[in-house]
Order: C-alpha cells, then structure tokens, then sequence
C-alpha cells in the first residue's frame, strides 16, 4: 500500500517512488497536523514516525497539556487544514460565516477511511487512475460548534510522485452555512535554517506564462485571478524552490490547480521561519451558502516535490497530465496538421477563399482546414452576431455542408471556430433573452470586445448554447473545434441567483463551461476540441480534461513564443501546446523570421499553419512538404518524450535551447534558436541531458558518433548562425 496509518502513533504515511509525506493526529481534540514532505522516508515497521518534528513536545505545548496558552499553539501547529478566526494568525484554509454572523471554525480529525481508488469530484474536472492503481486517504473532519463536516482527500500517483489534494465540505446543522474561502490544499513546511524562493507565471495577452522567481520573504506572497477564468496575468501554479535550486538540482514543491475560473495562490513565511503553502478558489466575491445537508466539492490540486529540480518537477507534471488528465480519442493519438484561416482572412472570407487555401494545403501535406471567426450571423467584425449560432449564406453560399463535403472531397479535415460563451449587443439573442447577461441590475453593462458574458449558472442558457453548437456540428462532418473565450467576467449578478447566492455566480458559470464541455464530448466522442481564450487565458489543467490541446496564445511570433511556450513546458506536456507557423512580418509585431525558424519554433506543439498559404512566397511554400514530414517523423518522440531545458532565452536574451529524450534514451532531437548572431564570437557549448552515458549516439545531421558521456559532460558545439533569429534542429539517434 502507498498509504499506511500506524496507529501507535496515529500518523498516515503516504509514499510514491521517491516521496513521502507523513501527517498525524494530535491531541485529545484530534488536530490534524503536518509532518513532513520530501524524499522518500524508509518505513520499519515499529519504528515511530517522526512526529518530533511538529515540535509539541516545546512550548506552548498541546492544549491538553497547556490550554492557557491555547492561541499560541494554534498560531505555531503546522496544520494540515487550518481554519479561520480561532488563534490561527496566518492563512487560513477555510472560513465560514454562520446565520449569526460569526466567523469561527476548526476541522478536527473525526475518522478516516484508505481506498483503492481515486473517488470523481461532482462536476469538475479532476485527475484519475491509469494502468496502476491509486490510494487515497479520506480524512473525515468536523467543526462540533458548527455542524460543518470535511472529507479531506488524498490522493497518491506512485510512479509519477504526484499526491492530489481536494475537500468536501458539508453542512450537518439546522441553520445554513455560508462559505467565505475554501481553499483546496495547504502545506505547512518547517524551514528554520533554509531559504526558499518561489516561481510563479504571469504575463498579460500575448505574453502568457513568463516564469518569474523571487526570493520569498517574511509576510505573503501571493498571485491569483478574479477575472472569472484563470487568466492571461497569472497561472494557477505556484513553486517553492530551496535557494540553491538549478533546472536539475535542489528541492522543488510545485502546486498547480485543476480550475479554470478565479484563484488565489499563496506562500506565507511565519514568525518562526515555518512557511505556509496555500491554493483554491479566490475568496473574493465568493460566498456559498451550504443548507442543511448540503455538500461543496473543491477543485483538485496537484502537488509534487522534486529533489532534482525543476526538470524534476516538468517530468512528474508532463507524465501526470499525460497518463492522469487527458482523456478521448486524442489523448495518446498524433493530431492532424490544420491550417488555420484567421491571420489569412480575418472577417474577410468565403466559399472560394477558403476552398482555394484548402486546394493548395492538400498538396503540401496539410490535414485539416479550420474556418475561424466570421462564419455566422452577418459578422463581418467583432461588433455583431455572437449568439446567433446560424451559416451567413451570403459568404458561405449553399451552407456549411456544401462547403464541408468540399474540403473533405480535397483529402482534408473540417474544424469550425465557436465562441459559446459570449453574446453581442447586436444579435437577434440578445433582443430575444436580454436578461441572458452576467449583469447588476441597474448598472449598464460593461462591454469588453463589444461582447457580454452568457449567464451560464442558467440551465436554459446552458441548453441553448449547447443546442445552438450541436445543430451546426450534426449539419456537416466537422471533426474539430477551436472552443474560444474573449473577454473576462465583470458586473457580476445573475438575476435568477437569490441574494445570498450571488456570491456563488464566479463558481457556478466554471462550472457551468464544463458541464457544456462534457456534454459536447458526450455527443460527440471523436471531436478534437482545442480550447483557447483569447489566445493562452485559460491555459490550465481545468480545460486540459477536456481538450487534449489548448491555444498557447495569439501571440504568434517565432520568437516572443519561445518565452511563452518555455513557461508553458514547465508544466504541460509539448502535445497540449497549440502552436502554428504564422505570417511574416509578423501581424503582432511587425517582426520577419525565416519561415524554418517558424516551422522548428511551431514543432514544440501541435504544429500546423495560420497564414494564407496562397499569398505567400514561393520559396517559403516549397519548404511546407519538408515541415510536414519533419511533423511526422519526430512527433512521437515530442509527444511522449522528456523535456529537458538547456537554456533559456528569457534568461540570457541571447538563444534558446531545449531537447526532448525518449523514454528508453536512445533517441534525442535539440532545438536551437539563435535569437541575436554576434561578431567575432566562438561558436557554442551546450551540454545535453536525459542521454544514457553508456550509449554512443549518431548525429544525424553530420554522421559524427559521440558518447551520451560525451555529449552530457563535456558538450557539443553549435557553429554561430548566419543571421538574427536563426535556428537548427538536431536528432540523435543511437549508434
């Protein structure tokens, strides 16, 4: 068993293959606190755990022993779910408000029960059992004074070292209940002689995902989103990383939400050098009302701790999404090669345009046509139509099916381009359900994109949306869906919310997305559904359940997204990564880079095109055969290998480099951008990584035989480039 509770001691002890964490029950009034997180811990059977280190045998002593001191025990216990308002002074896990307007509660450990399985959270997206099996431990917790009762969950991923956190809350009083912040996980480190940093994600549109480290200091640091999804600006990921970390040596402890919508992701360094890892739903604006009987499910956290650094803590990441979260017909599958018309066309498009890209794409190796925005209503801008999920005939004359048998006929796949979510001003809906908006009564509407948000805590606003999409995919063989989201959540009501459920509008319309996402696959199982929000904002492991690829961001510059998708690989398998060759000058930026540059930089991903293939020149276009069959012949050893980062170009402004090994270590491909060329300068060492130091390995490109020894220690050269913003790709194999 991965999860064993030795009564002597009244300690659980969870391991995975290299890790172990131990919590234990204290007290007569049966606190819950931590032990310890970290490298693999061996068991003796008889042999107590280590439950010295929680320090309560030192003042101020357990309450049975020193009640009079009672607050601070509670302001220094490392405990495993702290809650709110009774002499616990630093972040709290939970906190309620009762009918009586107080604020006090305190989960104590009640029973518990160990399973071989890994039990579904109702309704949102959550990790689950592969080939191997799964433990969990499931702490029952209460609060006696006020009826609130906890399933505290645990689950262990043995072979990958992850451990998920997630709780149940529920109401066993009379009265209601309102939760004021939940939190889904909470770690209490004891780190009395070290120091620590932290990494976080943040960045903006069009600059998603730039790792951040910092060191941490006394008092909390957070990041988080209340924009109503997880957001462009920050990542629902934090890290803690001991001083001395390296991409390959140090402790890593990485926390990453399975959640789409608001978030809060803390670490608070105490009085007493212990610190405090916190991570769930934002508590602003959000207050949920528990009746009698009533349950909460929080969202799923997915922890890990890594002792070789921050590779360590990708590899766990990677294997886990890959093997634990990615579902469907996709999830181990090669994607086709799509071409995406928006940086072609924009609005500007129909029948003939779009047939003619698809006639010049199958020639050259392409697989999949997607129509973008413009498509429906009388959309011709941004400004109309959202919501009124009908063919413009006046661009797409005969209809969608005409146009789908078409593209088919070439030898292509059709993908089809929705925003769901959202509804114009101008829109035969909108007349229609008015009242259909996220809005406070009163108050006009704030438009971000011309666009308001669909209330999708609504059933009847689920329904039709739902309804309004499946009618277009039944019409005409459409096996793709790029599922978009452009703007973020404000005026926050909901006019079918009592008053004291506003608070809960946040929470209900994530919830209301997946229960749309999840009906979607249900009609549909061999859809490939790509999920974007305006480019890379709800990037996060929530959507990954449903959609085996997520657009990385609209920002399609080669190089701005090799910051970007560095930041994206830190934690997402390179399979999940949208990521296409776009047009040049670039339409962001303004900023030219050779078309093999794109295509090696769009090889970190899916790969596929988003420019018109009938406009661009020659020389580029002859080079698109080549690219695609580049696609085919690494894209298992991408899809499935080891990343490994050699070096960072958001760290030394100069090149970047990455490799990918395979899993039996005897094939590599390096990608190597050469951002910035230089005069009079040597050409460049890099030392490779995830090679087997006793294989010997074939440089494809030269022919040249060197050992994995060779190649890890002492290096390869790399010959300056011709050129800004030039690039080499280098495959290994074994000799």
């Amino acid at each position: 068993m991965a999860i064993r509770y030795i009564e002597q001691d009244r300690t659980f002890w969870l391991d995975t293959e290299h890790t172990s964490y131990l919590l234990a029950i204290v007290d007569q009034e049966n606190f819950v606190g931590h032990i310890y997180y970290g490298q693999k811990l061996q068991y003796t059977e008889g042999t107590p755990a280590p439950v010295y280190l929680m320090r309560t045998g030192e003042a101020p002593f357990v309450p049975s022993k020193n009640n009079r001191e009672r607050v601070s025990f509670l302001d220094s216990f490392p405990m495993e779910y702290p809650g709110n308002g009774l002499g616990d002074y630093r972040e709290s896990a939970v906190s309620i408000r009762t009918v009586g307007g107080h604020v006090g509660v305190q989960l104590n450990y009640v029973s518990h029960e160990i399973v071989k399985e890994k039990p579904a959270l109702p309704g949102l997206p959550s990790t689950f059992p592969g080939e191997e099996d799964c433990d969990t431990l499931i702490l029952h917790l209460e609060d006696q004074t006020t009826g609130l009762t906890a399933e505290l969950i645990y689950t262990t991923f043995e072979k990958v070292d992850v451990i998920t956190r997630s709780i149940i809350l529920k109401n066993t009083a009379e009265q209601p209940i309102y939760l004021t912040k939940v939190m889904s996980a909470c770690l209490d480190l004891d780190c009395t002689d070290e120091k620590y940093d932290i990494l976080t994600l943040h960045g903006s549109w069009g600059r998603e995902r730039q790792m951040e480290r910092r060191s941490l200091m006394h008092g909390k640091q957070s990041v988080g989103s209340v924009r109503g999804e997880s957001s462009h600006q920050e990542h629902p990921f934090i890290a803690l990383l001991s001083e001395n970390a390296t991409q390959d040596t140090g402790e890593v402890y990485g926390m990453h939400f399975v959640y789409s919508g608001n978030f809060l992701a803390q670490a608070e360094l105490s009085q007493f050098d212990s610190i405090r890892m916190t991570m769930g739903i934002h508590p602003e604006n959000f207050v949920w009302k528990l009746e009698q009987g009533e349950s909460f499910a929080a969202p799923e956290v997915v922890m890990t701790y890594s002792s070789e650094g921050l590779s360590g803590m990708t590899h766990h990441y990677h294997d886990m999404y890959r093997e634990h979260l990615i579902r469907g017909e996709y999830r181990d599958k090669k994607r086709p090669i799509l071409i995406n018309n928006w940086e072609a066309t924009y609005f500007d498009f129909n029948t003939d345009k779009l047939l003619k890209i698809a006639k010049q794409a199958s020639k050259l190796g392409i697989e999949m046509l997607v129509m973008d925005d413009g498509w429906f209503g009388h959309r011709n801008d941004d400004s109309t139509s959202l919501g009124d999920w009908k063919v413009n005939e006046q661009k797409l004359p005969g209809g969608l099916k005409l146009l789908v048998d078409q593209v088919n006929a070439m030898g292509l796949k059709f993908g089809i381009w929705f925003e769901p979510e959202m509804i114009s001003p101008d829109s035969d809906l909108y007349r229609e359900h008015p009242d259909w908006v996220i809005s406070i009564p009163g108050r006009v509407g704030s438009l971000c994109r011309n666009q308001y948000v669909l209330d999708l805590s609504r059933k009847e606003v689920r329904d039709h949306a739902f309804e309004s999409v499946a009618a277009v995919l039944h019409s005409a063989n459409i096996e793709y869906v790029k599922w978009d989201m452009n703007r973020q959540l404000s005026d926050l009501g909901s006019v079918e919310l009592p008053a004291d459920r506003q608070g809960e509008l946040y929470y209900r319309y994530v919830l209301g997305v997946y229960e749309l996402q999840e009906r979607l696959l249900a009609e549909f199982p061999h859809l490939l559904l790509e999920n974007c929000s305006g480019g890379g904002a709800r990037f996060d492991p929530g959507m990954l359940y449903y959609s085996p690829q997520i657009w990385c961001s609209d920002d399609t510059d080669a190089i701005e997204r090799l910051k970007i998708q560095e930041g994206t690989m830190l934690l997402y398998p390179l399979s999940t990564i949208g990521a296409h060759v776009s047009d040049c000058p670039n339409h962001a930026l303004g900023r030219s880079t050779p078309f093999e540059t794109r295509g090696h930089v769009a090889l970190a991903g899916t790969f596929g095109y988003e420019l018109d293939i009938t406009k661009i020149p020659e020389e580029d276009r002859q080079q698109i055969p080549a690219q695609t069959a580049m696609y085919h012949k690494y894209n298992d050893l991408i899809r499935r290998g080891d990343y490994w980062r050699i070096a960072s170009y958001l760290e030394n402004g100069s090149y970047d480099c990455y490799m990918v090994a395979s899993k039996d270590k005897k094939e590599a491909l390096i990608t190597y951008v050469q951002v910035l060329s230089r005069p009079n300068f040597h050409s460049r060492r890099v030392r490779l990584k995830g090679l087997s130091p006793e294989n010997r390995y074939r440089i494809e490109e030269t022919g040249e035989v060197l050992g994995g020894d060779v190649l890890m220690q002492a290096g390869m050269l790399i010959a300056p480039l011709w050129g800004d913003y030039r690039s080499r790709l280098i495959h290994l194999t074994e000799a």
